[in-house]
């Protein structure tokens, strides 16, 4: 039986193999480096709480639920005269030290983040749900130049699940043509006016957010009449508006 010729071996050009070498160890380096930023991000972010620290975060939270009753309880302020229709609400606290409860009421507002503003027609249930969170927000009776300077410049639009800028009036028709609302000046006119169609438009409207100001805020949650930052600030909200807008 004749012997079977060895076959040639596979010629690899030694550029190639060293070019395969610098990518198998670039390779493992990388892994290496993704690894090791794994771990550290988890370990920054990993901290263990002591025992005292939940029972003082417990304690913080039903204590913001037993304020939170005691304001609903208590005797509401004199409420609004003709002129004070439209209210603009702005979330000035974080969710640290805050009950459930509290943050529910909050998400109804459409707060759901620090400096969100929103716009609400004022009436007697708006008046009483705001004096139960009030530790977390501030408000007050916005001006027309307030509201014209707000939507222009931090509007926008919600559509469906989506949201736009509003540099379209043709967005604006689509929605809210058949109220008879076609431009950004028909949107000013209708929230400061409290038209109509207010509720329409504050729905079509996402919650502003707004820039946190400069010395304005400083996390005292006093009412504003007893030198804090919190509660009605009255016609005083246009001034904090000008700063945060």
């Amino acid at each position: 039986m004749a012997e079977e010729e060895p076959k040639p071996l596979n010629y690899i050009p030694e550029v190639v193999l060293k070019k395969r070498k610098s990518n198998e160890e670039w390779a493992i380096r990388r892994k290496e480096q993704l690894e090791q930023r794994m771990r550290k991000s988890k370990g920054d972010n990993f901290t263990i709480k002591k025992p005292e620290q939940f029972i003082r975060e417990y304690r913080d939270k039903e204590l913001d639920l037993i304020q939170m009753k005691h304001r609903g309880k208590r005797k509401r302020r004199a409420l609004l005269s003709a002129e004070s229709k439209l209210l603009f609400i702005i979330r000035i606290g974080g969710k640290n030290d805050m009950h459930p409860k509290t943050r529910k009421i909050l998400y109804s507002l459409r707060l759901r983040r620090i400096f969100n503003g929103v716009f609400l027609k004022a009436n007697d249930r708006i008046m009483e749900i705001l004096q139960m969170v009030e530790p977390y927000i501030t408000y007050g009776y916005p001006n027309l130049k307030s509201v014209k300077d707000l939507i222009y410049k931090k509007g926008v639009a919600k559509i469906g699940k989506q949201s736009a800028p509003l540099t379209d009036n043709n967005i604006i028709e689509q929605v809210l043509g058949k109220y008879g609302i076609v431009c950004i000046e028909d949107i000013v006119n209708e929230v400061a006016t409290v038209g109509p169609h207010f509720k329409e438009v504050s729905h079509f409207l996402c919650p502003l957010t707004l820039n946190r100001p400069e010395k304005a805020l400083r996390g005292r949650k006093k009412l504003f009449e007893h030198g804090g930052d919190a509660g009605n600030r009255k016609e005083h909200i246009n001034e904090l508006i000008s700063k945060m807008n």
